[in-house]
């Protein structure tokens, strides 16, 4: 027997792109001799579709998708997951569903039963959970049918009452297989295949994972779908980051599965985690399905001279193609000699386009349009945002004017405590690096930096400074980055209070201070545009905290 790994590339509510992508690997299994062929979760909509699922068309269209796909079942089943309506008076109207089709009609139908319901999932809100438990029966095979977070509880702290395979391992299943989305972050790789290796060793049973890929606004989807032996280990993998479909070859004998053309060496050809390789590998995906999935093809950016501006520069020009990509120049009379050719340097070793439009003269109009209202009073804060929005106008206008989407270069550190100017530098149809801290930028560039020199080495070297006064640093503002960073990973991804990281030995004065530059700038993060997940706790829809809130204030 043969059985396929579908691992495609799906975009949300595009019914007929999703149809024909599924359609197509069916065919391709089919001329191949597969008997099964294997989908991910929420694959005919696309994940995550959230509120079009309180759309009686959206879900319509759900249901034609599955019996237009059914009907290509003819000689191979398939499992694709989809919502399914509760036909039940009680309980939300919806299940989040796998179902099998064979014979060119809908066999079965398998709920998922444990709802995500933290940080970027809100499952809960829309579908109601599984009850009721059966395995599948197909030729040989009685599969333990199970999607994405029905094998994520077990763990020493169980986050759910109940657990999907303790019930089906009673039916005698001779294999799992785990149809999922699982979005990608700095730990999601090592962590989802302890998950899943879990699985294997405990109802000792082979295992079949597939995952989605490509990217889905904020969220980026890697892959990394796989197969397990009875012991746990992974003996194949298809790409990261990556579309694939591959085929596996099955024995069954006494019920007992067994996998035969894959490598039976633990992790010979399983992916281990390389941070930086993966990070880049995740926001140029990210780039390039935020302009591919909305119809956009050119970027836009400032380019400053300083490091965050230059990675996101480099990795809009991997992702789009350097001939996409515009790079604007826009000194004021604070902006050092050598940020304008540090920055043209660099758009020279990217081969991108560039321009330099002073906003000097802009910036001079505009105090004298405020020169009675100002008269008096010191250059401060007023002034710096007058330059950062000059910009932002010029930006948006040549995007306008070109058809330029444009991409916001803030990162984590800046966005937390709020160092950036709303309607200035924190504008853009997306935010690149918006989740990695500045400690992980500067990381990112030297490993960018191991071969060759891409971006120069003076903008990886010299003191961050915004250039919106004389002899202006970060650190005038700011803790040391490093000390920064440490404390707002304490606080942002492990949720931990002040009093927890005062007794991991920081300045008590110091924590206090972050926290509440933190807590007090909600309402800008608020307006900021959609950053791309790459970590366990990223802004955006998956922290949720109050604007008006007293915390820490």
């Amino acid at each position: 027997m043969k059985i396929t790994l579908a691992q495609l590339n799906y975009h949300t509510g595009n019914f007929a792109t999703n149809n024909k992508i599924i359609i197509d690997a069916i065919n391709l299994a089919k001329l191949e001799g597969s008997e099964l062929i294997v989908f991910s979760e929420l694959a005919v909509c696309g994940y995550p579709p959230r509120d079009f699922l309180e759309f009686k068309d959206f879900i319509l269209q759900c249901e034609s998708s599955i019996v237009q796909i059914a009907k290509h079942c003819e000689g191979i089943a398939a499992i694709v997951g989809s919502p399914s309506v509760n036909p039940k008076i009680e309980g939300k109207d919806l299940y989040n569903s796998a179902y099998f089709l064979a014979d060119g009609e809908i066999k079965k139908v398998v709920h998922k039963t444990l709802l995500p319901n933290y940080d970027v999932f809100d499952e809960y809100r829309y579908f109601e959970p599984n009850r009721e438990f059966a395995v599948i029966e197909y030729k040989d095979l009685k599969i333990a049918l199970t999607i994405c977070e029905d094998l994520w509880n077990l763990n020493e702290n169980p986050m759910y009452i109940n657990c999907p395979m303790d019930e089906l391992i009673k039916q005698n299943p001779n294999c799992i297989i785990n149809i999922a989305a699982s979005p990608f972050s700095k730990v999601q790789i090592e962590t989802r295949q302890q998950v899943l290796q879990n699985n294997a060793i405990k109802y000792k049973l082979p295992l079949f994972y597939v995952n989605h890929i490509g990217a889905q606004t904020q969220l980026i989807f890697d892959g990394g779908s796989c197969v397990l032996n009875a012991n746990g280990e992974i003996i194949n993998e298809l790409k990261y980051f990556e579309e694939e479909i591959k085929n596996f070859d099955l024995s069954i004998e006494n019920n007992k599965l067994k996998i035969l053309n894959c490598n039976e060496i633990f992790l010979t050809e399983t992916k281990l985690p390389d941070k930086y390789k993966d990070l880049e590998s995740a926001l140029e995906l990210g780039i390039k399905e935020y302009f591919r999935k909305q119809g956009f093809s050119k970027a836009i950016l400032g380019l400053s001279g300083g490091i965050d501006s230059a990675l996101v520069l480099y990795l809009a020009a991997k992702a789009l193609g350097p001939e996409n990509v515009k790079a604007v120049m826009l000194p004021s009379q604070f902006s050092s000699k050598h940020s304008i050719d540090d920055s043209l340097a660099l758009a020279k070793n990217l081969h991108v386009a560039h321009e330099i439009i002073s906003i000097e003269e802009t910036f001079n109009a505009l105090q004298l349009s405020l020169k009675k209202q100002f008269e008096g009073l010191p250059f401060d804060i007023a002034e710096e945002n007058m330059q950062s929005r000059t910009r932002a106008v010029i930006l948006m206008a040549m995007a306008n004017k070109f058809g330029y989407i444009l991409l916001n270069t803030s990162n984590k550190s800046e966005l937390a405590v709020g160092y950036g100017t709303l309607y200035g530098d924190m504008c853009g149809g997306l935010s690149v690096i918006g989740d990695l801290y500045k400690t992980e930028v500067f990381e990112l560039c030297e490993y960018i930096n191991s071969n060759e020199e891409i971006i120069p080495k003076n903008i990886l070297t010299k003191e961050p400074s915004a250039e919106l006064r004389p002899n202006q640093k970060d650190s005038d503002s700011l803790p040391d980055y490093d000390l920064l960073d440490k404390i707002l990973f304490h606080y942002i991804e492990e949720r931990k209070g002040p009093q927890e990281i005062i007794a991991f030995g920081f300045d008590e004065t110091i924590v206090k201070r972050i926290l509440k530059m933190v807590n007090s700038n909600e309402w800008k993060r608020l307006q900021a545009p959609p950053v791309l997940r790459v970590s366990s706790k990223s802004f955006g829809f998956g922290r949720r905290l109050p604007i008006v809130a007293k915390y820490l204030n």
